[in-house]
């Protein structure tokens, strides 16, 4: 059986790794008159930012791929080109993509026929959407694990099985580097969650939340003095989850809100990249998405693993 994996383009990986591995649905940001699909191109990415200012890009406007769109990607190629497929999106709660892909699905698996006889293929073709209940690089957990159990051979309703599990073990953490920026942020999308009070107060004393997101639920788990020093307690954290083989998939995914030679310059990254090497745990690092970005800020820090232990001690 011919399985393909499609993610959307905030799922943080690196574009090689997404190139050979997935088919991407691309989220387009709109930031005043300019506008670029996020196709995790970091040049790109960083250029288009840089052309904006932090107030303009804190009302972006994100439009991930219409019900319409993913209906003719899948009916023009996928459906020719696999016999399964597992669409693994960014938390439903969060946008609108799986919710898009859902709906997608229904005309997919009623209108492929023609498209499968007409190549010559007469075998029937199946599609799942899964919700990966996580955001950036929590949703690299998912996605890495669906290709590991490809290569290996295992067969949809295995691999099925798996992912459901693994999402719903994933632990994603995240430090911001602006609070400022958040608040504004969430504000636009209508979001309370970082009042101005607490916005203010974090930037007066340098004051940084530990952000958690599991099962499609965000809040914070502890705030910390400083961006660095809460960089390296999230580090250290991470560090001795892995040590003590707390993790039920050998894959720990970091990505970071530009040049990635600046977080692995923050205390306590070499000791966890060291860890993992001991402990035979793949690391993938990943500058944020386009859309990543345009959320959460420039200079934002996401970690994630999965894991059936406390989500933070």
């Amino acid at each position: 059986m011919r399985i393909g994996l499609v993610v959307d383009s905030a799922c943080d990986l690196p574009l090689d790794y997404i190139q050979q591995n997935f088919t991407m649905l691309p989220i387009t940001v709109k930031i005043g008159n300019a506008v670029l699909a996020d196709q995790r191109n970091e040049q790109a990415t960083l250029e288009f930012l840089d052309a904006q200012s932090s107030d303009v890009t804190a009302t972006a406007e994100t439009q991930p791929f219409s019900v319409q769109q993913i209906q003719d990607l899948f009916l023009r190629k996928l459906v020719i080109d696999y016999d399964y497929v597992f669409c693994m999106t960014i938390l439903k709660t969060r946008s609108p993509v799986h919710d898009n892909a859902q709906q997608a699905s229904f005309a997919i698996l009623n209108d492929y026929k023609g498209p499968r006889t007409a190549a010559g293929i007469t075998s029937p073709f199946a599609l799942r959407v899964i919700d990966t209940q996580s955001l950036f690089s929590g949703q690299a957990i998912c996605a890495v694990e669906a290709v590991r159990l490809r290569e290996a051979g295992e067969g949809a309703p295995k691999m099925r099985a798996r992912i459901e599990q693994v999402a719903l073990a994933t632990h994603t953490y995240m430090v911001p580097r602006d609070l400022n920026y958040l608040r504004s942020r969430t504000r636009h999308r209508g979001d309370r969650s970082v009042s101005f009070l607490s916005a203010a107060l974090g930037s007066a004393l340098d004051i940084k939340p530990l952000l958690h997101c599991n099962r499609g639920n965000t809040g914070p788990l502890a705030k910390i003095k400083g961006f660095d020093n809460a960089a390296e307690k999230l580090f250290g954290f991470a560090a001795r989850r892995v040590r003590e083989g707390k993790l039920i998939t050998p894959t720990l995914a970091m990505s970071f809100g530009g040049k990635l030679e600046e977080m692995r310059a923050l205390p306590g990254y070499a000791d966890l990249i060291e860890a993992c090497r001991q402990q035979g745990v793949t690391v993938f690092e990943s500058m944020m998405s386009l859309t990543a970005m345009v959320n959460v800020g420039r200079g934002s820090l996401t970690l994630a693993f999965a894991s059936d232990a406390p989500a933070y001690e």
